[in-house]
Parts: structure tokens; sequence; C-alpha cells
């Protein structure tokens, strides 16, 4: 038993040791540190969450995760060790995420949903370049994958390049005919580009799939508004308007594609009929 107490006071002494030297911002030597009060406790969960910290610094992540949870599993009741690993997945989940995937791609480097999801990460992480690359990888892989397509289009969207995004919708819509969304992207993309018909066809088949979608009945009064058609910019306006009075009412004030018909008796019923009571 004092032998036990001996060990258990050096692994204190390192673990103090250790965090005096990470506050130094040594993280090699606080690292050994930590593992020696480890080794001599390897019960000590403050120990294992001090080492998970240093990891996860070092961004060595998925040591830093199996650190965390061990200290979890070691004090399941320290509020501590809940927050310390809710706080390292909320900070760098994503990078955990790539990093699993990347270890993926090095055993089949044409896995091409792990190409997918990966280009998805590197989007979320603000890393553009390489998630166009990682997408572009996963469509030539899998050219039928619906989901890659319109991951590849949203971001092509995102980056204001409407034209390279239509080709891939248009596929994505072919292969998931009852997919409200790559419709509703197209008829933007078309729109964007000044091709009013095409966007039409595809924001009436979405319509048909979603008749009551706030998004999609606003662009098609914006659409029809552009276009030189106010009267029937009038009904998806309304139905807009109706689902969301506020929010829809903010949009058309910064909206120049409205300026035709802002005055006009119908678009001015429309507005006060809207109005929040």
């Amino acid at each position: 038993m004092a032998r036990e107490r001996d060990r258990n006071s050096q692994s204190d002494h390192h673990n103090e040791r250790g965090i005096e030297l990470a506050d130094r911002g040594w993280l090699d030597e606080a690292a050994k540190e930590f593992e020696k009060a480890i080794e001599l406790d390897p019960e000590s969960a403050h120990a294992h969450d001090n080492l998970a910290a240093v990891r996860a610094e070092k961004k060595e992540y998925r040591e830093a995760m199996r650190l965390y949870l061990r200290a979890l599993e070691l004090a399941p009741d320290d509020p501590a060790a809940h927050f310390h690993l809710a706080s390292f997945v909320a900070a760098h989940g994503l990078e955990i995420a790539a990093a699993g995937y990347l270890e993926a791609l090095a055993l089949d480097s044409e896995y091409p949903d792990a190409h997918l999801n990966l280009g998805i990460a590197y989007a979320d992480m603000g890393k553009v370049e390489d998630a166009l690359r990682e997408l572009e990888i996963a469509v030539r892989l899998a050219p039928d994958d619906a989901l890659a397509r319109h991951e590849l289009a949203s971001l092509l969207m995102d980056e204001g390049d409407h034209r390279a995004a239509i080709p891939h919708l248009k596929e994505a819509a072919r292969l998931e005919p009852d997919g409200f969304d790559a419709h509703l992207d197209l008829g933007i993309c078309y729109a964007q580009k000044g091709f009013y018909a095409e966007a039409e066809r595809a924001y009436l088949r979405a319509h048909e799939l979603k008749p009551d979608d706030l998004l999609l009945n606003y662009d098609l009064a914006t659409l029809y508004a552009l276009w030189g058609r106010p009267a029937e910019a009038l009904p998806p306006l309304r139905r807009a308007l109706a689902s969301d009075p506020r929010k829809v009412r903010a949009w058309i004030a910064a909206d120049r594609a409205f300026d035709a018909l802002k005055g006009t008796e119908d678009f001015e019923a429309a507005l006060r009929e809207a109005a929040p009571r």
C-alpha cells in the first residue's frame, strides 16, 4: 500500500511538472512528463487528460481523442473530463475526420466515398482548392453518384462558378429525378447565367416536388420579375410571403429584381396582405 502511495505521489509530481512545461510551450518535454505520470499511475485521469491536450496542441488528433476517451473512462463522474472531450471534438472534429479519411485513402486511393467525405470536410474547413480536388476525384471515380455531383456543384456555386456547376446539377437531377435540391440549384445557376427558360423548367420541376418551399417560391418570383413577366411573379411571391412574411419583405426591400413591380397595385397589395399584424 505504501509503495502504491509512493508511485501515485511520483505520478502527481510528473503530472505537475508536465503542466509547468506545457504552460511554457515545451510540448515534447511536457508529453514525456505526462507519459511518466501515466506509467506510474495508469489510473490517473488527469494525466491522460493533460497528455491529450498536448497531443491536440501538436495536431496528433487521433491520439488525443483516444486519451480524452480514456480519461473519461477513468473518471466518468468528473464534469471536467466530459467538458474537455466535448471541447476537443467541437474544436477539432473536422481535422479528426479528415485524418481518418486520409488514412482510408492511404489504404485505398480509389475509395470514392472517402474522397467525397474528405472533400466535404475540406470545404467546411475553408480549404476550397483541396475540397474541389477531392470532390472532382469522387465524381470521376463514381460518376453515377448524385450526391458527389451535387456537393461539387454546391461548392462551385459558393465560389461563383455557376456555369461549371450546371452540368453536374443536370446529371444529379437526371440520376435522382425526385431530388428537390438539385432542381432548385439548377434553376438558380441557370438564372444566374441569364438562361431564364431553362431556369423556369428547373424551378417548376422543383415546385412539383415541394410547392411550399420558401426559397423556391421567392426565386421563382424573382425569375419572373427579371424576365419581365410581373403577373406570373405574384403567385409564387405570395406563397413565399405566406411562409415567412417578415423575412421575405426584408429580402424584397434589398432586391433590385422587383424594382419594376414596386409601386404597382398588385405588388403593393401582396405586401399589405402579408404585413405582420
